[in-house]
């Protein structure tokens, strides 16, 4: 049996040499060869037109975690925490959304993946949860905690896709994100929040295979719930 090509969205940084590199973490390469996938990673700088060609090669797209995505793509506003901006990663990613969506290709989306989704498709975010959203619990526990510090709690609606794949309606995750969705919009369906009211997760209705979260389940790959939301994604992809 074919094992399905997922790609996985990419950062740019610098290695020892001061060369410029794209990468990502190797837990997210990990999580979707454990799951049965065949990791394939997406570089930035390429042209819409390659874009949507790699988009045709692939059976399924994993939108990563990584730095915050410029304000001005969502109506947002500067803010003096907001790090780690690459306009090519956010104009890439913004590409890769509207061929997921508008192709019916499965995807699942991660922290900045999950906000990725959600702004490209209409939404909006808080710029720095602690500093904008009322009554906000601690949700940057990073850099100076273990990835798979289960941080807070989640509800999620047990009738959702994430629900029924997950298999529980109250769970612990990890937190590694100062900012989160603000506003959601109308084509996505929210289908989990943090004791503080914050959406966790969303869902594209109708769609083949299009969810998000804000934690990071590849850290949590010791966690059954989280290895069943990477095997899904995976099978799906797979027998599209």
């Amino acid at each position: 049996m074919t094992q399905p090509l997922i790609g996985i969205t990419t950062y740019r940084s610098h290695n020892e040499y001061s060369l410029p590199i794209n990468a990502i973490a190797e837990a997210y390469i990990k999580a979707i060869a454990n799951a049965g996938g065949i990791p394939v990673l997406i570089p930035l700088g390429l042209s819409e037109e390659k874009l949507d060609d790699l988009v045709q090669r692939l059976d399924g797209i994993l939108f990563t975690g990584g730095g915050d995505i410029q304000p001005e793509r969502y109506g947002g506003q500067a803010h003096q925490r907001i790090y780690g901006v690459d306009h090519d990663r956010d104009r890439t990613e913004w590409h890769l959304v509207q061929a997921v969506v508008a192709g019916e290709q499965p995807f699942l989306g991660i922290c900045r993946g999950f906000q990725v989704l959600n702004a490209a498709l209409g939404g909006s975010l808080y710029e720095d949860i602690g500093d904008q959203k009322a009554d906000a619990i601690k949700h940057d526990y990073f850099p100076d905690y273990p990835r798979s510090f289960l941080s807070h709690s989640v509800q999620v609606q047990p009738e959702s896709r994430l629900g029924s794949i997950l298999g529980e309606a109250d769970l612990r995750v990890n937190s590694l994100h100062h900012q989160g969705v603000r506003q959601v919009p109308a084509v996505l369906k929210p289908t989990a929040y943090a004791p503080d009211g914050l959406v966790e997760a969303v869902e594209l209705p109708e769609h083949i295979f299009g969810i998000a979260v804000q934690w990071h389940p590849e850290w949590l790959q010791e966690h059954e719930p989280m290895r069943a939301l990477f095997q899904a994604f995976v099978q799906l992809a797979g027998g599209k």
